[in-house]
Parts: structure tokens; sequence; C-alpha cells
């Protein structure tokens, strides 16, 4: 099953407030398995940030860099609210687009 997402701003999270993460991509799914699996190396990989806690799709990648662009300048606690208005337990979102779950951490 192929679910397509086209494009999306995103946040991941180490685990429920721990390390956040912002970006935009034309491909969620692609780039989500990139990030769990550490095929991009950096800040993702370095501190284990693997777990959607929020995305926003978006009908043209000019409007979605827009939106990452204003998110990248909030304060934690504003991307905290975000998260928590539509997803209060910071479950893991991937699961919903096929994804297996990620192993249990401390601090869930």
């Amino acid at each position: 099953m192929k679910c397509e997402i086209n494009p999306a701003v995103y946040i991941l999270a180490s685990r429920k407030n721990g390390t956040l993460y912002t970006d935009v991509t034309s491909d969620l799914v692609k780039r989500l398995y990139e990030h769990r699996n550490g095929l991009i190396d950096g800040f993702t990989s370095d501190y284990g940030v693997k777990r959607l806690v929020w995305f926003e799709a978006h009908g043209e990648m000019d409007s979605a860099i827009l939106r990452e662009k204003r998110i990248k300048k909030w304060n934690r606690q504003w991307k905290i609210k975000l998260i928590e208005a539509g997803n209060p337990d910071w479950d893991d979102l991937a699961l919903g687009l096929g994804f297996t779950a990620l192993p249990s951490l401390r601090g869930d």
C-alpha cells in the first residue's frame, strides 16, 4: 500500500517532549523511511529523532516551504502546542502511513 502526501511540512520527535526536528519534503513516506532507517546523516540520526508527531499536507511546495520557515522560527512551546493540538499523546503518526512501531523509549 502506497500512501502519498505531497508536499508536506512535518515535525519529528525523539520521544514525548523530546528533541524536535522540523522539515519540508515532496514525499513524506520516502523521507520517513530515510529518517527511520538512518539513511540521512546529521541531526536526526545523531539524536534519534524518528517519531512523526505532526505533519501538514500542502497543495504547493511554495506554501509548504513558507510554513516550514515560519514554524522553524517559533519557540519550542509554540511547537509543542501545535503538536498537542492534534496529537496530545505524541503518538507516532507514521503508523497510519504504513510504518511499523518504533521501539519504546523511556519517557514515552
